[in-house]
């Protein structure tokens, strides 16, 4: 039953990435370092769920574009610690509206009791999988 969902609101988002001139992957590395503004890109990968190798070309991308900044950690200089840029969160920022948009909508369809628990489960699914991810990286 998710997957005809999912594939609903991807095929919303992909115009609204295309018209800002980003990827989901670009538009998850800007989500993920407007969160945490620096981190190495091997947790940014493991963060958004993306081989470490394969996030690279977005990366350079989005280091061309200005949207982000990559810097040599000074305690380790094999190591790139990500930052994003005042470009990079307005591209962000204004995709995130018009995503949000499209999702306001799209659950406008719901009462506002079934809303709540929809939203509601979600949240709990996503934090209970970002915690079996978090207790499965302790335990390696």
């Amino acid at each position: 039953m998710l997957a005809p969902l999912v594939r609903e609101l991807i095929d919303a988002e992909l115009p609204i990435l295309a018209a800002n001139g980003i990827s989901m992957w670009a538009y998850s590395v800007l989500l993920a370092l407007d969160r945490s503004p620096m981190r190495s890109q091997a947790a940014l990968a493991e963060a958004i769920g993306a081989d470490k190798t394969r996030i690279i070309p977005t990366l350079d991308e989005l280091q061309a574009l200005g949207y982000i900044e990559r810097r040599p950690d000074p305690d380790d200089r094999r190591v790139r610690l990500l930052a994003v840029t005042d470009a990079g969160r307005a591209v962000k920022d204004a995709t995130q509206a018009e995503i949000q948009r499209g999702e306001e909508r799209w659950l406008g369809r719901l009462s506002a009791a079934d809303r709540s628990a929809f939203l509601r489960v979600l949240r709990q699914f996503t934090d209970e999988r970002r915690a079996a991810r978090n207790l499965a990286r302790e335990s390696s």
